[in-house]
């Protein structure tokens, strides 16, 4: 995992629900937790672009479901600031189910790839067909 350059404004905090674009089986995602987030009192952790995160698994394969996985997102809804001064923001939150060491279970990614989640997980970036 490489770290980024600047700030990642989150707009995935605690049990939000996301969309798994890989062909493991797994459709609804849940965000339980965010992997490396500090915490603060009353404050919900949050994930951005590019994070790793504690999941488990809403809709799919009978295999699948009521099973805790370690996720990365690769796209956001919440529009965030690059480095260069572009606004990026995406159809949907998406994430893809990987191992502990970000390295993807499945082996098929559907749509865009944020620069952000490619720069830092080698293997999503090698899978992805589309980086914005």
């Amino acid at each position: 995992m490489k770290g980024l350059a600047g700030r990642q404004t989150r707009g995935l905090p605690h049990l939000a629900k996301l969309t798994c674009v890989d062909n493991t089986g797994a459709k609804i995602l849940q965000v339980i937790s965010v992997k490396g987030i500090g915490s603060t009192m009353r404050r919900y952790p949050t994930a951005a672009v590019g994070d790793m995160i504690k999941v488990t698994v809403k809709r799919g394969t009978p295999d699948r479901r009521r099973q805790m996985y370690t996720a990365i997102v690769i796209r956001q809804r919440r529009a965030f600031r690059r480095a260069d001064g572009t606004w990026v923001q995406f159809e949907d939150n998406a994430a893809v189910l990987t191992n502990e060491r970000g390295e993807m279970i499945g082996t098929d990614l559907k749509g865009p790839v944020s620069r952000e989640a490619a720069e830092r997980w080698p293997r999503i970036a090698a899978a992805a067909k589309q980086i914005v």
